[in-house]
């Protein structure tokens, strides 16, 4: 089976913009459990819906690759997914490294989805001497002596970090230098990565922020109007009528 070091995506040399790229995962999702339903064709509007995006942006999507559906009948649903799969790079075999294993690392080691969805985990690496041999999710942890050697072995290109902020920097470098050319970060720091290295960073704390600005102003909306009904129609409270 081809391996990630040879073989990638052909999205950019096809010119399908990365904001597309970004939802085409999306679109997979909702694809996948349409088929799992044994479900044949969908209408743009339906898709749109169950991912989350309009269908004006889905059909838009679509037309880079080469997908137009059938004006009454929809997409094939087995096709989309084939298509999809194949410009995400998902019908070769993407080994992976974790290095870090951690609470994080041993969750993501856990993680039933990386299979299904076209990723090998191919070693889980720890700095910790008392980590090596340790069994996670079925995989030995190897020590991170071992990190250029296990990369070479298994054609390794894509590697995910779960290390704490401080060693991840170091991490990054080592496994740049190796040959991976594509790292998911989920360690919380900003990594500075040379040319042709793709860096996706994943930060539980900045999405939780995120979501206590939008409950913060969902709080300050719902006191606004509740202030205003305790106003009268000239913009004053109301007067209290004596007893």
């Amino acid at each position: 089976m081809a391996t990630g070091r040879n073989h990638r995506p052909a999205t950019r040399s096809r010119g399908i913009p990365e904001a597309t790229v970004a939802r085409l995962p999306l679109y997979l999702r909702a694809l996948t459990a349409l088929s799992e339903r044994s479900v044949p064709t969908v209408s743009s509007e339906e898709l749109a819906a169950a991912a989350g995006v309009n269908s004006a942006k889905l059909r838009k999507d679509f037309s880079y690759l080469g997908s137009y559906g059938t004006r009454g009948v929809g997409y094939d649903v087995e096709y989309l997914v084939y298509q999809i799969s194949r410009e995400l790079g998902l019908t070769q075999d993407w080994p992976v490294v974790i290095v870090g294993i951690g609470n994080l690392g041993a969750a993501l080691a856990n993680y039933g989805g990386f299979a299904s969805r076209g990723f090998r985990v191919a070693a889980l690496i720890d700095a910790d001497p008392a980590m090596a041999g340790k069994p996670v999710a079925g995989i030995a942890v190897q020590h991170a002596d071992e990190l250029e050697r296990i990369i070479s072995d298994n054609g390794v290109s894509i590697g995910v970090i779960a290390t704490p902020a401080g060693a991840a920097q170091q991490v990054c470098e080592r496994l740049v230098a190796a040959g991976v050319t594509s790292i998911l970060n989920f360690a919380p720091t900003v990594l500075s990565v040379p040319d042709g290295v793709d860096v996706r960073k994943v930060d539980l704390s900045i999405e939780l922020q995120i979501l206590a600005f939008h409950e913060q102003r969902k709080a300050g909306e719902e006191a606004d109007s509740e202030a205003a009904k305790r106003k009268g129609p000239d913009g004053d409270m109301p007067a209290v009528m004596p007893a």
